[in-house]
């Protein structure tokens, strides 16, 4: 069906934007839950390691402070610093203080820095910052070894200290124990590590899961969908897609299939709409053609592209310069350029060569095509033969040519009779007394062939005057048959006269005997005179004028000659009436011989090239054929 397009189709395993947005979308979202739980899991994590830690700590460093104490009631110091030295080298333990109530420690497994157990120090503020009841027992602090996490256990006075200590006192030091934090670090990054591996290895197991649900139950039904719109784009309207079940994309299907089912009817009724529109348009005799600004064809009916004789695949989108055939358009003034430039309506008349070689003439009417809102975007031109019209118009004209002739004829004819039938009276008699005198005497004779030529060229002005008295009553002759070397003979005969005094020679070639026609004598006889006179008019001095025949059904009588010529654009005119290319000629003598000729089923074809002469081919029928008035060849 016109109208549709070719939808290339897509190989079905081929990712859409869709299932990539899908893949993208939830991969994304996995992710972001997995990491955000992987990283609240570590905080937890560590914290509950610290925690741990912590209370390992303070259960080790009270273990600590009860041997220390034993040892101190014992007063044995060497013992509770090797003790505390042996405490410090256990596994995980970075340090282990003995402070006294100022602060100075009194014993511990490495050596202080200076200045590291001053209020001032880092690792000091970062618990005396705060105030004492936010302190906590044990807290991580940086010191320049790394992470540690620091217990205190204060060593209060107690009944069996107040030997060496005041009772009054409440602590006699504190138990600093720090142990090594980077440891629980690490041990808190492995275990993330090995969380982040096994929620990888989920999120990927649960993205492939969800992408092969979503494909499975979700893509591979909406393809469905993609696959019948194409197809549907591609002309195949009855298409729909399959609507089984209840969920959200079954219905959907169903609604997509509504809405086909409403398209298609749509799509239906706009090409039967368009079907009858270009049976309306192709069924109009006028040639109808839409183009656009830069006059490509856009559409075109059959009678346009049968006056251009081309196909309509062969036309659409080209220029019409292109698209048109030479010698269709022969208007100067193109009526299409003309419209586009002035936004009006435009009407020219066109000459145009057939495929037959003949002309017609076109009248194109080019109108405007506008938009919406007013601006011109396409010109449709209209091309009317009229060539029936103008013959039509050309036939009125010369019949009115022809009325005012006849009444001219009428009373030309009337008036020349009488002294006609004087003139003929007077040379009969000059004939006659020619012939009745002395025989032998060459005067004579000469006077005899004079008076003879004088008397055939007043019967010819006699005959014409009757032509033209029957021609203004409208009776036609009945017709003779006419013997062809005869009136050929006649012709020159009448004709050598003036051909001499213009030093021009007649050449006749004699048509075979028993050549006739079917004409009246005397209008045949005045057409070949007046085609005879013009060609040894059209001479120069020692040209020649040529007569001949040939054919016999038709037969062609040619008369030709070496002079002048005519050109081209007065060849169309020179057998219109009152049209004459001779000084002082009356422009009638080829018009009543083609109207002569015509008259008795024949006609007159003439070709010329200036300045080296003209041919006349007056072609008539054969008297086997149908003769007599009106009758064609």
């Amino acid at each position: 069906m016109r109208g549709f397009r070719e939808v290339p189709m897509r190989m079905p395993g081929r990712l859409s934007s869709m299932t990539v947005g899908l893949a993208v979308g939830i991969t994304a979202a996995v992710v972001i839950a997995c990491a955000a739980a992987a990283y609240f899991y570590s905080l937890h994590h560590f914290e509950s390691l610290l925690d741990t830690a912590r209370r390992t700590a303070l259960a080790q460093g009270e273990l600590i402070q009860a041997a220390l104490e034993h040892q101190m009631i014992e007063k044995d110091r060497s013992l509770i610093q090797r003790m505390i030295q042996t405490f410090g080298r256990q596994p995980g333990v970075e340090r282990v203080m003995l402070l006294d109530r100022h602060g100075v420690a009194r014993y511990a497994s490495r050596p202080l820095d200076a200045g590291e157990l001053s209020l001032s120090s880092p690792t000091c503020q970062a618990c005396h910052r705060y105030p004492p009841e936010e302190r906590g027992s044990s807290r991580v602090i940086d010191t320049r070894g790394g992470a540690v996490l620091r217990t205190v256990i204060p060593v209060r006075n107690r009944e069996a200290c107040y030997g060496c200590h005041d009772p009054s006192r409440r602590i006699n030091g504190v138990l600093i124990l720090d142990l090594n934090a980077e440891e629980i670090r690490a041990e808190m990054n492995s275990d993330l590590r090995l969380l982040v591996v096994g929620t990888s290895a989920l999120a990927l197991v649960l993205v492939g899961a969800i992408g092969l649900v979503v494909r499975l139950v979700v893509l591979r039904r909406l393809r469905r969908f993609e696959t019948t719109a194409r197809l549907i784009a591609a002309g195949d309207l009855a298409r729909r897609v399959p609507a089984s079940g209840s969920d959200t994309v079954a219905w959907l299907a169903r609604e997509f299939n509504t809405m086909a089912d409403s398209v298609t009817g749509l799509v239906s009724e706009v090409g039967d709409q368009r079907e009858r529109l270009e049976r309306i348009i192709n069924s109009i005799d006028d040639g109808i053609v839409v183009l656009d600004s830069e006059r490509r064809v856009i559409a075109a009916n059959d009678a346009f592209l049968e006056r251009t004789g081309r196909d309509r695949r062969d036309v659409l989108g080209c220029c019409c310069t292109d698209g048109i055939p030479p010698g269709m358009c022969t208007v100067a003034d193109c009526p299409t350029l003309a419209c586009l430039a002035s936004g009006q309506r435009q009407v020219r008349i066109c000459e145009r060569r057939t495929a037959d070689g003949t002309i017609a003439w076109e009248e194109v009417h080019t109108s405007p095509i506008r938009d919406p809102a007013g601006t011109m975007v396409q010109v449709v031109e209209v091309w009317r033969d009229i060539s029936d019209r103008r013959a039509a118009e050309a036939r009125l004209a010369e019949s009115h040519r022809l009325a005012s002739l006849g009444m001219l004829a009428s009373g030309f004819s009337h008036e020349l009779n009488t002294p006609l039938a004087t003139v003929l009276t007077c040379v009969e008699g000059i004939l006659r007394d020619a012939q009745g005198g002395p025989t032998g005497d060459a005067g004579l004779g000469h006077i005899a062939d004079s008076a003879a030529i004088a008397r055939e060229q007043v019967l010819r002005c006699r005959g014409i005057t009757q032509h033209f008295l029957r021609l203004s009553r409208g009776q036609s002759s009945p017709g003779d048959i006419v013997d062809l070397p005869t009136t050929v003979a006649a012709v020159a005969r009448l004709v050598e006269p003036t051909a001499r005094e213009r030093r021009v020679r007649i050449e006749v070639h004699a048509p075979p005997e028993g050549l006739h026609v079917r004409a009246d004598a005397a209008d045949l006889q005045h057409a070949l005179i007046n085609l005879l006179l013009n060609a040894v008019q059209a001479c120069p001095a020692g040209g020649t004028a040529r007569i001949e025949v040939e054919g016999s059904d038709p037969v062609h009588l040619r008369v030709s000659d070496n002079g002048c010529g005519i050109a081209p654009e007065d060849q169309k005119r020179i057998f219109e009436p009152f049209f004459s290319l001779r000084k002082g000629g009356t422009g009638l003598g080829l018009f009543l011989s083609l109207n002569f000729v015509r008259r008795w089923g024949g006609d007159i074809a003439v070709t010329s090239t200036p300045g080296a002469g003209s041919t006349f081919d007056v072609v008539m029928p054969a008297p086997a054929g149908r003769v007599g008035p009106g009758a064609t060849a």
